[in-house]
């Protein structure tokens, strides 16, 4: 089969509190969500209509068994998930105290089984003939995972659409210039890089969004894509600078903005779309999942962020 969107890395269970503003040690009661930054990607790609894959790893357990069924659950072919004996499928706690405060509590001890996929266990036909490769900089974090991205980015030989999601979690590295070091390493496999400021800062050394673009853009990939949180996005090519606003939003949980905004980025560039639709279209996709709680189950589909691109487009002629 051939995929429109191949993700690949991080997975677990997302246990969240169903109350806002209170610190886990006062909180009562919990959802059970599926979780994990390059699954939430690919449910946000599913939502749209593609063909989508994971590659990912899960712990023999019970919770190994719901990630699995919730892959399915959302449209997302789970033939490149396997088990891994003897480690537990990740747990992520987190707080919300909105509206920009969102501590999160990774479980992932003694080592997640998404860090032990090897480059031998790889579909690379699969990968180099997606749409879409979207592959995140935790998963270089250790090996065999990081040998695995390697020999996944090399398969793909640079195609259109290899996606380098910054996506900086200082829990799971040794310091942030290791993560640094690993992520100029990669960038010249890729021919996209998406990352906040500080995730920009960690690769290059650069906070500001228009020298940390440039940064990037000089070791390899041909668009840059620095979010901005509730100032929206920039983005760079090497004929085009980018601007666009955040759509207006309450947020409650922005936790799970960015992978909505990386599955809409993914169906935006399949389409064909000028970047600036693209990226309006993103925005008001991370928008609608930062209004939630949740994050996999609150992954908006084409129409409603359709909808919503509309309502404020109205609202704004309304303005006027």
């Amino acid at each position: 089969m051939t995929y429109d969107v191949v993700t690949m890395g991080r997975v677990g269970v997302d246990v969240y509190p169903l109350q806002v503003g209170v610190g886990l040690e006062d909180v009562e009661t919990f959802g059970k969500f599926l979780g994990g930054s390059a699954t939430n990607v690919a449910v946000a790609a599913a939502r749209h209509g593609r063909r989508v894959a994971v590659v990912t790893r899960v712990g023999a357990d019970p919770f190994g068994r719901f990630v699995r069924r919730a892959i399915r659950g959302f449209g997302v072919d789970d033939a490149f998930v396997a088990e891994v004996e003897g480690l537990p499928t990740p747990v992520t706690f987190c707080e919300m105290f909105p509206p920009d405060d969102f501590p999160i509590y990774f479980y992932r001890w003694p080592k997640a089984p998404d860090l032990m996929i090897a480059p031998d266990e790889l579909d690379l036909d699969a990968i180099a003939s997606a749409g879409v490769f979207w592959a995140t900089l935790t998963g270089l974090s250790a090996e065999p995972s990081r040998s695995a991205h390697h020999a996944a980015w090399q398969a793909r030989s640079r195609r259109p659409h290899t996606i380098l999601d910054l996506d900086y979690r200082p829990q799971f590295w040794e310091s942030g210039p290791a993560a640094g070091r690993a992520a100029r390493r990669a960038l010249p496999s890729v021919t996209a890089a998406v990352g906040n400021v500080e995730e920009c800062y960690t690769a290059v050394g650069e906070r500001d969004p228009h020298r940390a673009a440039e940064a990037l853009l000089g070791l390899g990939p041909e668009l840059v894509v620095v979010k901005l949180g509730g100032d929206g996005v920039l983005a760079r090519t090497a004929e085009q600078t980018l601007e666009v606003p955040a759509p207006p939003v309450k947020v409650l949980n922005g936790l799970g903005a960015g992978d909505a905004f990386g599955g809409a980025l993914c169906h935006g560039l399949l389409e064909g779309w000028p970047l600036e639709r693209t990226l309006r279209f993103a925005n008001t996709a991370g928008a609608l999942v930062a209004a939630r709680i949740e994050c996999s189950t609150a992954m908006p589909g084409t129409g409603e962020v359709l909808a919503a691109l509309a309502a404020l487009a109205a609202l704004e002629a309304g303005d006027g």
